[in-house]
């Protein structure tokens, strides 16, 4: 057998990325203008608050690492309209958008993120490790797959009180790689567990594209070792996301165990604020991915569908931005924590 070169396997894998396992339809799919509503405001607040984040950070006003969302907002949007109060969600280190997508409050937020007293996490947190379990926000997560495990914990105790209540994991194309996306995978079936496992597959591992990492043709091919049911979706295209994701949290609700579904997307930014992104190509599908706004392609979805009028859409935009600027404004207003706060909430 004549062996694939990588740039061979770079072109299969980018030709593969506008192949999707959902069919859209008038009957699949059909929003409501509240729902159309709530999901352009969405996208827009996760884009703004990473855009002022990454302003904020190059002007030395954050410290530590960031690791920014921004164009894989149709991702945690369209998931995150389907979940409830009482779901649960486990994130990764890049968890901004999973965080505003469940409710999180984005002023307390922004403070967490300036390391100040009013944070979620009273600054403790920062960025990579965010949390509100008010909000069923389990954390973001430094360790790559780190949510795994928390995030079947939490499903087997909503199996375990019996409620309907159902958790969703969101991890990146490199901890399909860890041994315990396996070991969760196959305790989650064994298990009938009420979680939904959604791979943001935005193409890199930090600058491994995912065709080097990964034997087999797509992320989503995993699941059917465990006999799990999955999709693989365009995760620039919040309609294609909302689509799957329900079915898959249906599935959930009503006791009929874990599903799986990989959205290819891209990153706007590097795997971190000062990546020089030198692995990127300028050129082909991988381009023409990297360029698609999920939220100008949604705009365009509400136009045509006649959910919103232009002026509707642009005050919605108007109105996001202005709620990002008056996190900053929190998060500045915020005093810094006192340094005897470092000994609370210690635990071993």
């Amino acid at each position: 057998m004549e062996k694939m070169s990588k740039q061979e396997a770079r072109q299969t894998q980018a030709h593969a990325i506008t192949e999707s396992d959902v069919k859209l339809d008038e009957e699949t799919v059909s929003f409501t203008q509240d729902q159309a509503r709530w999901l352009f405001k969405k996208m827009n607040d996760i884009r703004n608050f990473e855009d002022e984040v990454h302003r904020r950070f190059l002007q030395g006003e954050i410290i530590g690492f960031v690791h920014l969302y921004a164009g894989e907002e149709a991702i945690a949007a369209g998931v995150g309209s389907l979940l409830n109060d009482g779901d649960f969600i486990a994130s990764n280190h890049r968890g901004h958008g999973h965080c505003i997508a469940k409710g999180c409050d984005i002023k307390q937020m922004m403070a967490e993120i300036y390391g100040k007293k009013d944070g979620l996490c009273n600054g403790k947190g920062g960025s990579m490790h965010i949390a509100d379990i008010d909000k069923g926000m389990l954390g973001a997560n430094g360790m790559v797959g780190g949510g795994f495990g928390l995030g079947l914990g939490a499903a087997m105790r909503n199996k375990y009180l019996k409620n309907d209540n159902v958790t969703v994991v969101f991890f990146g194309d490199g901890a399909s790689n860890i041994g315990n996306f396996h070991e969760v995978m196959n305790m989650a079936k064994i298990w009938n567990a009420p979680v939904v496992f959604v791979c943001e597959n935005n193409y890199f591992a930090q600058s491994t594209p995912s065709w080097y990492a990964s034997a087999s043709d797509t992320i989503a091919d995993r699941a059917i070792a465990y006999n799990m049911p999955s999709a693989r979706v365009d995760g620039k295209d919040v309609v294609e996301v909302y689509t799957a994701a329900k079915e898959a949290i249906e599935h959930a609700r009503n006791g009929e165990g874990p599903s799986f579904i990989e959205c290819v997307t891209y990153r706007n930014y590097g795997h971190y604020v000062g990546d020089e992104q030198k692995y990127k190509k300028q050129d082909g599908k991988e381009k023409e991915l990297a360029d698609t706004d999920p939220i100008e392609k949604f705009r365009d979805y509400i136009l045509q569908e006649d959910l919103l009028s232009e002026e509707e859409l642009d005050s919605l935009a108007e109105e996001s931005q202005k709620d990002i600027e008056a996190a900053v404004q929190f998060a500045e207003d915020s005093p810094e924590p006192d340094p005897e706060a470092l000994y609370e909430d210690v635990l071993a």
